[in-house]
């Protein structure tokens, strides 16, 4: 197995690595290797633990649209892969997203807004013998159509659906949740009704948009992502 991060751009700090590589470790005791992609100059020198550090091919990639590399022959990835987004929170043991369906599976989790009826792109688990033709392959031939969507995870979605939905599987909705809109039940998205309380059962925090791990005040966050 790998486990594969992406950091790229000045979003954030060096620690948000170091911290997902922690809880990381902490939390599984499924043999895998750490990948990280970024464009970070010595960062092995900043970050202390068994990392593999990479770069992606290609350099004409803004933002989070880098994340659509993963899924590119270049980015070496052999065998199947658990993504994580840097801004997330890791709760409890991640076994499970990491043995979730078979090698084949691409196994995503509901975008926290069910009304769009997509996935959120935040925690992926795939292998590019199917990512590959899926994603990678249908996204170059039309480059120029599908940038003109949202982000990254509005083309995996609509490409996954479209191409890869013999082997698109959703995971239980309970071993995730936003840190702001709570569930996906009854979503709190307007900033009044945030209440940024920690959902039990739940395996993985996610930090989509403002605010950030390092900006929340909750004790939950404090003691476990660090």
């Amino acid at each position: 197995m790998n486990f594969v991060c992406v950091y790229y751009g000045k979003k954030y700090q060096v620690d948000y690595v170091q911290h997902l590589y922690n809880m990381v470790e902490r939390h599984s005791s499924v043999p895998y290797n750490f990948i990280c992609f970024n464009n970070h100059e010595d960062l092995a020198l900043k970050v202390k633990g068994n990392i593999d550090y990479r770069r992606f091919h290609y350099t004409d990639f803004d933002g989070w649209w880098n994340k659509l590399q993963l899924f590119s022959p270049e980015a070496g990835l052999v065998g199947p892969n658990l993504y994580m987004d840097l801004d997330v929170v890791v709760l409890d043991s991640i076994n499970d997203l990491f043995t979730f369906g078979d090698d084949q599976t691409f196994g995503v989790i509901r975008d926290f807004n069910p009304s769009t009826k997509q996935y959120n792109s935040s925690i992926m688990k795939w292998n590019n013998t199917i990512g590959t033709p899926c994603i990678w392959e249908p996204y170059l031939k039309e480059r120029a159509k599908w940038d003109r969507e949202q982000g990254d995870q509005n083309v995996m979605s609509l490409l996954m659906q479209k191409h890869g939905s013999r082997w698109l599987r959703t995971m239980p909705d309970e071993w995730t949740f936003s840190y702001k809109w709570n569930n996906r039940i009854e979503p709190r998205y307007h900033k009044n009704d945030w209440t940024f309380e920690k959902v039990s059962e739940s395996k993985v925090a996610v930090f989509h948009g403002n605010p950030n791990p390092h900006e929340s005040d909750q004790e939950w966050v404090k003691s476990n992502w660090c």
